[in-house]
C-alpha cells in the first residue's frame, strides 16, 4: 500500500464519489474552506485557505503510486499542497500528504455567472452526515466561507458530475442549514 495521501475536505469526504481506501477520518489544522472559483471552471466550489485560527475536518486515503494522475485530473482546478504537519489522523505509516487549493492568485468569489450548484453542496453534506452525524455536518457549514454565493438549484437536473441521490432527512438537513444561513437560489 503507498504512504501517499490526500485529504479531502469537500466532495472527497463521501465515498462514494471516489474509490480510495482504505479512507480514515482527519482533521486539518491551520485551513478553513471557502467557496471561490477560477477561470479552470464556470461554477464555484469549495477550495481550503489558510487560517491560522481554523480547523476542518475530513477524510485521507491513500494514493496508488499511478494514482496521483488520477487524482490531479480530478481536481484540476487546484494545486497539490504538502500539508503532512498540518494534518492530524490515525492512519499508518503516511509519509506524504497532500492538501488540494486553489492558487491564492486564482481566486474569486462566486457570482451570478458562477454559482456554487445546489447537487454539490448535496454531496459534500451527504458526506459530512455519513462521517460525522449531524455535529459534523453542522461544523462543515460552520467552518465554511462564502455562504452568500449565489446557489445555482440544479437537484432536478445535476451538473455535478458526481452528484448522488440524498434521502428526505438529508436533503431536509442541507435545506434547513442553507435556509437558516439566508442563501440565495437561484433557477
Amino acid at each position: 500500500m503507498s504512504n501517499a495521501f490526500f485529504f479531502g475536505y469537500g466532495s472527497l469526504v463521501n465515498r462514494l464519489t471516489h474509490g480510495f481506501a482504505p479512507a480514515h477520518r482527519a482533521t486539518a489544522r491551520g485551513w478553513r474552506r471557502a467557496w471561490r472559483f477560477t477561470a479552470a471552471r464556470e461554477v464555484a466550489y469549495l477550495t481550503a485557505i489558510p487560517d491560522p485560527g481554523c480547523e476542518i475536518e475530513g477524510l485521507i486515503a491513500p494514493v496508488p503510486p499511478d494514482g496521483w494522475a488520477a487524482l490531479d485530473l480530478r481536481e484540476h482546478a487546484y494545486e497539490r499542497r504538502d500539508a503532512l504537519l498540518d494534518v492530524t489522523h490515525e492512519a499508518p505509516d503516511v509519509a506524504q500528504l497532500a492538501i488540494y487549493a486553489i492558487a491564492p492568485g486564482n481566486l474569486h468569489l462566486p457570482d451570478d455567472a458562477h454559482p456554487v450548484l445546489l447537487s454539490y453542496i448535496d454531496v459534500v453534506v451527504q458526506g459530512y452526515l455519513g462521517e460525522y452525524g449531524p455535529e459534523g455536518a453542522e461544523r462543515f457549514f460552520a467552518t465554511t466561507t462564502g455562504w452568500e454565493a449565489p446557489i445555482l438549484n440544479d437537484r432536478a437536473a445535476p451538473r455535478y458530475p458526481r452528484a448522488q441521490n440524498l434521502s428526505d432527512d438529508e436533503r431536509a438537513f442541507v435545506d434547513a442549514r442553507l435556509s437558516a444561513l439566508g442563501c440565495r437560489f437561484y433557477a
